[in-house]
């Protein structure tokens, strides 16, 4: 069907773009309620709606309030929309570029290699030289995470590398033994650690935001912001290996750069967001399906409305950690395995005929 504007014959936007709009719309709007809602709630019973009223009236906050907003509860807000956006948006290119329902951005190493490396931070830091420990201070986990993430899968893709080729293939199976690698080496070290890492060790594996500041959300947003900008950029090609790599070949796509964009922009993001929340789980895969059932595969529309559910998701499952055992909180990652396992499991009940299993 067409339509006439201005002399000239315009097609109507199809029904998958309508709803793909009306999804961005709704999650827009979700995403400035969810933000409202976080910056409200906090064991604190400084009142969130005073504070505003105090400051469009031009007035000052006093100092435990402005702490509690400016320093606290504000940086949190921020550290969840970037390691939800990461997260969710990692996990749609990595199912795009696999071609597999499955995949999610542990599938090239970059969880497993981090979570090696925060172990090593925790267990063996104290090894380390004082002038060092100095420098890094309480960032030295988060950094440690980072390396090992991007160092995994700098490793994965040289293996998968032959020849300007990158093989898919290979690095899922790469992936995979590299994966029981480090789980035993990070074995050995949980084995070589006292009670106070053990405590350590568990509540940064099972994920939070509890720590989080305005120097980590400086040291994340920029790597977090490009890497999901950039992946915008591989809708197209993204589109086209769904249909195979000979055939987004033969449409003129580059193939190879598709695969190293998409594999770069998943370890950064990925292992900026793991540094600073440690492990949370089921974003990276069930965002994806969500927006596949509402607006379609289309990854130009799939992109840009996984990066906004990721954040919506993160910040509602946060908002539940520090509610549900108040004042305690209960580790995020619990919070997003408990509510993305059963809905995971029901996309797949739901939809096994048409993912092929």
């Amino acid at each position: 069907m067409t339509m006439v504007a201005d002399g000239a014959v315009l097609p109507l936007p199809s029904r998958r773009q309508r709803q793909a709009r009306l999804t961005t719309w709704g999650l827009a709007v979700l995403l400035v309620v969810s933000s409202l809602a976080s910056l409200s709630m906090g064991a604190s019973d400084t009142p969130f709606w005073s504070q505003m009223v105090t400051l469009v009236q031009g007035k000052e906050l006093d100092r435990v309030d402005r702490i509690i907003l400016f320093d606290v509860r504000l940086p949190r807000l921020v550290t969840a929309l970037l390691v939800g956006a990461a997260l969710a948006v990692s996990g749609a290119v990595m199912q795009g570029l696999f071609r597999n329902p499955l995949a999610d951005p542990g599938i090239v190493g970059v969880s497993s290699g981090a979570g090696l490396g925060a172990i090593s931070a925790i267990v063996l830091g104290a090894y380390l030289p004082a002038a060092l420990l100095d420098q890094a201070g309480s960032y030295l986990i988060a950094l440690a995470a980072f390396v090992g993430g991007l160092a995994s899968t700098l490793l994965l893709y040289r293996v998968a590398t032959r020849g300007g080729q990158t093989s898919v293939a290979t690095m899922l199976l790469a992936g995979i033994a590299l994966a029981a690698l480090v789980g035993a080496v990070s074995g050995i070290l949980i084995y070589m650690a006292d009670d106070t890492q053990l405590r350590d060790l568990t509540f940064w594996g099972l994920g939070s935001l509890a720590g989080s500041t305005w120097t980590k959300v400086v040291s994340i947003a920029p790597i977090v912001v490009i890497c999901v900008l950039a992946s915008f950029t591989l809708a197209r090609g993204l589109n086209g290996l769904a249909l195979g790599e000979a055939a987004a070949m033969h449409m003129g796509i580059p193939v190879q750069r598709a695969k190293r964009g998409a594999i770069l922009c998943v370890a950064a993001a990925t292992g900026s967001a793991v540094a600073v929340s440690g492990g949370i789980g089921f974003i990276g895969i069930v965002v994806p399906h969500l927006l596949r059932l509402a607006c379609g595969p289309d990854h130009r529309s799939l992109l840009p409305n996984a990066a906004l559910l990721g954040a919506v998701l993160l910040l509602g499952a946060d908002m539940i950690s520090r509610s549900i055992v108040a004042p305690a909180e209960l580790p995020i990652g619990i919070v997003t395995a408990v509510l993305g396992a059963p809905v995971f499991l029901y996309i797949l009940l739901k939809r096994r005929n048409t993912l092929g299993f």
